[in-house]
Protein backbone atom coordinates (compact mmCIF):
# COMPACT_ATOMS: atom_id res chain seq x y z
CA UNK A 1 0.00 0.00 0.00
CA UNK A 2 2.86 2.58 -0.96
CA UNK A 3 0.94 4.22 -3.36
CA UNK A 4 -1.28 6.97 -2.80
CA UNK A 5 -4.75 7.36 -4.17
CA UNK A 6 -6.26 9.96 -2.29
CA UNK A 7 -3.56 13.46 -1.72
CA UNK A 8 -5.75 16.33 -0.59
CA UNK A 9 -3.86 19.77 -0.17
CA UNK A 10 -5.63 22.55 2.06
CA UNK A 11 -8.90 21.50 0.17
CA UNK A 12 -11.61 23.67 1.34
CA UNK A 13 -15.10 24.63 -0.02
CA UNK A 14 -17.53 27.96 0.47
CA UNK A 15 -20.96 27.87 -1.16
CA UNK A 16 -21.31 31.67 -0.46
CA UNK A 17 -17.49 33.36 -0.12
CA UNK A 18 -17.69 33.97 3.44
CA UNK A 19 -18.84 30.43 5.85
CA UNK A 20 -16.53 27.45 4.46
CA UNK A 21 -18.28 24.09 4.74
CA UNK A 22 -14.54 22.38 4.42
CA UNK A 23 -11.77 24.24 5.22
CA UNK A 24 -7.78 23.29 5.05
CA UNK A 25 -8.78 19.68 4.55
CA UNK A 26 -4.57 17.66 3.71
CA UNK A 27 -5.09 14.04 3.27
CA UNK A 28 -3.12 11.17 1.68
CA UNK A 29 -5.19 8.32 1.78
CA UNK A 30 -2.56 5.07 0.32
CA UNK A 31 -4.01 2.54 -1.92
CA UNK A 32 -5.85 -0.07 -0.78
CA UNK A 33 -6.71 1.47 2.81
CA UNK A 34 -10.28 1.89 4.23
CA UNK A 35 -10.80 5.12 5.29
CA UNK A 36 -13.15 6.32 7.49
CA UNK A 37 -13.98 10.42 7.54
CA UNK A 38 -16.18 10.60 10.70
CA UNK A 39 -18.41 13.19 11.94
CA UNK A 40 -21.81 14.43 12.40
CA UNK A 41 -24.27 16.07 9.99
CA UNK A 42 -23.17 19.14 8.70
CA UNK A 43 -19.52 18.17 9.93
CA UNK A 44 -18.60 18.87 6.33
CA UNK A 45 -18.32 14.95 5.43
CA UNK A 46 -20.63 15.09 2.11
CA UNK A 47 -18.76 18.22 0.83
CA UNK A 48 -15.50 16.30 1.13
CA UNK A 49 -16.80 13.04 -1.19
CA UNK A 50 -18.74 15.77 -3.47
CA UNK A 51 -15.08 17.42 -3.91
CA UNK A 52 -13.25 14.14 -4.28
CA UNK A 53 -15.67 13.00 -6.99
CA UNK A 54 -15.52 16.02 -8.91
CA UNK A 55 -19.48 17.13 -8.16
CA UNK A 56 -17.82 20.13 -7.03
CA UNK A 57 -14.93 22.43 -7.46
CA UNK A 58 -12.76 23.65 -4.66
CA UNK A 59 -12.53 26.86 -3.20
CA UNK A 60 -9.43 26.51 -2.62
CA UNK A 61 -6.26 24.02 -2.25
CA UNK A 62 -6.16 20.81 -4.76
CA UNK A 63 -7.12 17.36 -4.70
CA UNK A 64 -5.79 14.78 -6.79
CA UNK A 65 -7.88 11.07 -7.00
CA UNK A 66 -6.15 8.04 -8.09
CA UNK A 67 -3.72 10.28 -10.02
CA UNK A 68 -6.87 12.47 -11.12
CA UNK A 69 -7.95 15.80 -10.59
CA UNK A 70 -11.47 15.35 -10.28
CA UNK A 71 -12.90 18.92 -10.36
CA UNK A 72 -11.13 19.00 -14.39
CA UNK A 73 -11.60 15.64 -15.38
CA UNK A 74 -14.84 13.91 -13.47
CA UNK A 75 -15.76 11.71 -16.78
CA UNK A 76 -12.46 10.21 -16.31
CA UNK A 77 -12.59 9.16 -12.70
CA UNK A 78 -15.99 8.21 -12.65
CA UNK A 79 -14.81 5.40 -14.70
CA UNK A 80 -12.45 3.87 -12.59
CA UNK A 81 -14.36 5.28 -8.88
CA UNK A 82 -17.77 3.88 -7.39
CA UNK A 83 -19.65 7.01 -5.95
CA UNK A 84 -22.80 6.41 -2.99
CA UNK A 85 -24.28 9.71 -2.35
CA UNK A 86 -27.83 11.30 -1.51
CA UNK A 87 -28.07 13.33 -4.77
CA UNK A 88 -26.22 10.02 -6.85
CA UNK A 89 -29.71 8.28 -7.33
CA UNK A 90 -30.71 6.21 -10.30
CA UNK A 91 -33.75 6.42 -12.57
CA UNK A 92 -37.53 6.18 -11.17
CA UNK A 93 -39.19 4.67 -14.07
CA UNK A 94 -36.37 2.37 -14.64
CA UNK A 95 -36.42 -1.48 -12.99
CA UNK A 96 -32.97 -2.21 -10.87
CA UNK A 97 -31.64 -4.26 -13.51
CA UNK A 98 -32.38 -1.42 -15.98
CA UNK A 99 -30.26 1.05 -13.80
CA UNK A 100 -27.38 -1.55 -13.76
CA UNK A 101 -27.01 -2.22 -17.05
CA UNK A 102 -27.68 1.63 -18.07
CA UNK A 103 -24.97 2.52 -15.42
CA UNK A 104 -22.65 -0.50 -16.55
CA UNK A 105 -22.65 0.36 -20.09
CA UNK A 106 -21.93 4.15 -19.44
CA UNK A 107 -18.94 3.25 -17.01
CA UNK A 108 -17.54 1.57 -20.33
CA UNK A 109 -18.54 -1.92 -19.89
CA UNK A 110 -20.14 -4.23 -22.73
CA UNK A 111 -23.79 -4.76 -22.22
CA UNK A 112 -23.08 -8.67 -21.66
CA UNK A 113 -21.04 -8.11 -18.89
CA UNK A 114 -22.67 -5.21 -17.38
CA UNK A 115 -25.45 -8.26 -17.44
CA UNK A 116 -23.40 -10.53 -15.72
CA UNK A 117 -21.85 -8.12 -13.23
CA UNK A 118 -25.28 -6.82 -12.86
CA UNK A 119 -26.78 -10.64 -11.85
CA UNK A 120 -24.13 -11.28 -9.32
CA UNK A 121 -24.10 -8.11 -7.66
CA UNK A 122 -27.90 -8.62 -7.37
CA UNK A 123 -28.07 -11.46 -5.81
CA UNK A 124 -24.86 -10.94 -2.97
CA UNK A 125 -27.31 -7.74 -2.10
CA UNK A 126 -30.68 -9.81 -1.95
CA UNK A 127 -31.75 -7.61 -5.15
CA UNK A 128 -32.55 -10.17 -7.21
CA UNK A 129 -36.31 -10.95 -7.13
CA UNK A 130 -37.18 -7.49 -7.23
CA UNK A 131 -34.15 -6.65 -10.56
CA UNK A 132 -37.64 -6.17 -12.76
CA UNK A 133 -39.36 -3.67 -10.74
CA UNK A 134 -39.36 0.39 -10.68
CA UNK A 135 -37.30 1.66 -8.44
CA UNK A 136 -39.69 4.06 -7.93
CA UNK A 137 -41.55 1.35 -6.17
CA UNK A 138 -38.79 0.15 -4.27
CA UNK A 139 -38.06 0.72 -0.63
CA UNK A 140 -35.37 3.40 1.01
CA UNK A 141 -33.08 -0.02 1.94
CA UNK A 142 -33.52 -1.61 -1.08
CA UNK A 143 -32.58 1.59 -2.98
CA UNK A 144 -29.63 2.28 -0.80
CA UNK A 145 -29.05 -1.42 -1.78
CA UNK A 146 -28.87 -0.98 -5.11
CA UNK A 147 -27.01 2.28 -5.25
CA UNK A 148 -24.26 0.33 -3.57
CA UNK A 149 -24.54 -2.41 -6.47
CA UNK A 150 -24.61 0.42 -9.04
CA UNK A 151 -20.87 2.07 -7.38
CA UNK A 152 -19.43 -1.74 -7.68
CA UNK A 153 -20.69 -2.38 -11.38
CA UNK A 154 -17.43 -1.60 -12.91
CA UNK A 155 -15.35 -2.97 -10.73
CA UNK A 156 -13.74 0.34 -9.55
CA UNK A 157 -10.63 0.94 -8.20
CA UNK A 158 -11.89 3.40 -5.43
CA UNK A 159 -15.25 3.81 -3.90
CA UNK A 160 -16.84 7.00 -2.04
CA UNK A 161 -19.09 5.97 0.12
CA UNK A 162 -21.46 8.69 1.92
CA UNK A 163 -23.45 6.96 4.45
CA UNK A 164 -24.13 4.04 2.35
CA UNK A 165 -25.49 1.51 5.20
CA UNK A 166 -28.24 4.70 6.41
CA UNK A 167 -31.94 3.28 5.95
CA UNK A 168 -30.72 -0.29 5.86
CA UNK A 169 -31.68 -3.15 8.44
CA UNK A 170 -28.97 -4.23 10.77
CA UNK A 171 -28.22 -7.92 8.63
CA UNK A 172 -28.24 -5.89 5.67
CA UNK A 173 -25.33 -3.43 7.66
CA UNK A 174 -23.42 -6.43 8.18
CA UNK A 175 -23.44 -7.74 4.28
CA UNK A 176 -22.68 -4.59 3.07
CA UNK A 177 -19.74 -4.14 5.50
CA UNK A 178 -18.30 -7.89 4.79
CA UNK A 179 -18.65 -7.02 0.61
CA UNK A 180 -16.37 -3.81 1.65
CA UNK A 181 -13.54 -5.63 3.62
CA UNK A 182 -14.01 -8.17 0.63
CA UNK A 183 -13.30 -5.73 -2.01
CA UNK A 184 -10.47 -3.79 0.01
CA UNK A 185 -8.43 -7.15 1.00
CA UNK A 186 -8.84 -9.41 -1.51
CA UNK A 187 -8.84 -6.98 -4.75
CA UNK A 188 -7.19 -4.05 -3.58
CA UNK A 189 -10.02 -0.79 -3.49
CA UNK A 190 -9.08 2.19 -1.53
CA UNK A 191 -12.52 2.96 0.23
CA UNK A 192 -13.01 6.44 1.29
CA UNK A 193 -15.93 6.17 4.05
CA UNK A 194 -18.14 8.81 5.42
CA UNK A 195 -20.31 7.40 8.80
CA UNK A 196 -21.24 8.47 11.94
CA UNK A 197 -21.62 4.47 13.04
CA UNK A 198 -18.98 4.20 15.12
CA UNK A 199 -18.90 0.59 15.87
CA UNK A 200 -19.36 -0.03 12.22
CA UNK A 201 -16.26 2.27 11.08
CA UNK A 202 -14.27 0.61 14.13
CA UNK A 203 -14.37 -2.84 12.46
CA UNK A 204 -13.91 -1.90 8.58
CA UNK A 205 -11.32 0.83 8.70
CA UNK A 206 -7.52 1.09 8.67
CA UNK A 207 -7.48 4.89 9.72
CA UNK A 208 -9.43 7.46 10.86
CA UNK A 209 -9.96 11.26 9.82
CA UNK A 210 -12.25 13.30 12.27
CA UNK A 211 -14.16 16.25 11.08
CA UNK A 212 -16.05 18.57 13.10
CA UNK A 213 -17.66 21.99 11.71
CA UNK A 214 -15.41 21.65 8.21
CA UNK A 215 -12.54 21.32 10.02
CA UNK A 216 -10.52 18.06 10.94
CA UNK A 217 -9.65 17.42 13.96
CA UNK A 218 -7.34 14.33 13.97
CA UNK A 219 -6.04 11.78 11.43
CA UNK A 220 -4.26 8.55 12.31
CA UNK A 221 -5.00 4.91 13.18
CA UNK A 222 -6.89 3.97 16.45
CA UNK A 223 -3.65 3.47 18.34
CA UNK A 224 -1.87 7.25 17.34
CA UNK A 225 -5.71 8.81 17.61
CA UNK A 226 -6.24 7.43 21.50
CA UNK A 227 -2.33 8.03 22.53
CA UNK A 228 -3.21 11.79 21.18
CA UNK A 229 -5.98 12.29 23.61
CA UNK A 230 -4.47 10.53 25.94
CA UNK A 231 -6.66 7.39 26.51
CA UNK A 232 -4.65 4.17 27.63
CA UNK A 233 -4.85 0.75 27.11
CA UNK A 234 -6.58 -1.12 30.40
CA UNK A 235 -4.95 -3.86 31.54
CA UNK A 236 -8.22 -5.83 33.32
CA UNK A 237 -8.89 -8.72 35.72
CA UNK A 238 -10.59 -11.52 37.53
CA UNK A 239 -8.96 -12.69 40.51
CA UNK A 240 -9.80 -14.77 43.28
CA UNK A 241 -8.62 -12.24 46.14
CA UNK A 242 -5.11 -12.59 47.69
CA UNK A 243 -3.04 -9.85 48.40
CA UNK A 244 -4.18 -7.09 45.52
CA UNK A 245 -0.99 -4.78 44.31
CA UNK A 246 -1.65 -1.54 45.48
CA UNK A 247 -1.46 -0.05 41.84
CA UNK A 248 -4.46 -1.78 40.58
CA UNK A 249 -8.22 -0.59 40.94
CA UNK A 250 -11.24 -2.34 42.05
CA UNK A 251 -13.23 -1.69 39.28
CA UNK A 252 -16.32 -3.61 39.92
CA UNK A 253 -17.26 -6.34 41.64
CA UNK A 254 -15.25 -8.79 39.76
CA UNK A 255 -12.51 -7.09 38.41
CA UNK A 256 -9.87 -4.93 39.06
CA UNK A 257 -7.16 -2.91 36.49
CA UNK A 258 -5.08 0.00 36.09
CA UNK A 259 -3.98 1.80 32.71
CA UNK A 260 -0.83 0.45 31.17
CA UNK A 261 1.44 2.14 28.23
CA UNK A 262 1.80 -0.96 26.32
CA UNK A 263 1.30 -4.48 25.85
CA UNK A 264 4.42 -5.48 27.55
CA UNK A 265 3.24 -4.31 30.74
CA UNK A 266 0.63 -7.39 31.04
CA UNK A 267 3.41 -9.96 31.68
CA UNK A 268 4.61 -8.25 34.49
CA UNK A 269 1.53 -7.45 35.92
CA UNK A 270 0.17 -11.36 35.87
CA UNK A 271 3.49 -12.05 37.50
CA UNK A 272 3.04 -9.91 40.30
CA UNK A 273 -0.32 -11.07 40.89
CA UNK A 274 0.46 -14.71 41.00
CA UNK A 275 3.49 -14.28 42.95
CA UNK A 276 0.97 -12.99 45.59
CA UNK A 277 -0.89 -15.19 45.88
CA UNK A 278 -3.62 -14.19 43.40
CA UNK A 279 -5.42 -16.98 41.68
CA UNK A 280 -6.24 -15.36 38.04
CA UNK A 281 -9.55 -16.15 36.35
CA UNK A 282 -9.43 -14.15 33.55
CA UNK A 283 -6.37 -11.02 32.10
CA UNK A 284 -7.34 -9.19 29.01
CA UNK A 285 -6.32 -5.79 27.73
CA UNK A 286 -9.04 -3.45 26.91
CA UNK A 287 -8.30 -1.08 23.97
CA UNK A 288 -10.28 2.77 23.66
CA UNK A 289 -12.90 2.08 21.57
CA UNK A 290 -13.50 4.47 18.45
CA UNK A 291 -16.67 5.93 20.21
CA UNK A 292 -14.23 7.09 23.28
CA UNK A 293 -11.43 8.37 21.10
CA UNK A 294 -13.94 10.58 18.81
CA UNK A 295 -15.67 11.44 22.18
CA UNK A 296 -12.72 12.94 23.91
CA UNK A 297 -11.73 14.39 20.41
CA UNK A 298 -14.85 16.63 19.96
CA UNK A 299 -14.86 17.60 23.76
CA UNK A 300 -11.55 18.31 23.12
CA UNK A 301 -11.35 20.14 19.99
CA UNK A 302 -14.67 20.34 18.90
CA UNK A 303 -15.05 24.05 19.94
CA UNK A 304 -12.13 24.90 19.24
CA UNK A 305 -9.75 24.11 22.34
Amino acid sequence: MSEIAIHTQKLGKSYDGAVYALHDLSLEIPTGAVFGFLGPNGAGKTTTIKLLSGLLKPTEGSCTVLGIQPEKKPSELHRVCGIVTETARMYGRLTGMENMMFFGQAQGLERRESRQRAEILLKSLDLWDSRDKKLADDSTGMVQRLSLARAMIAKPKLLLLDEPTNGLDRESVLHVNSMILDLARREGVTVFLCTHQLRDAQELCDSFGIVSRGKMLACGDLESLSREVGLSLQARFRLREGKIPDELQRLDDESWGRDIADEEEMPKLISGLVSSGNEIFEAKLVRPSLEDIYSRFVELRGNGK
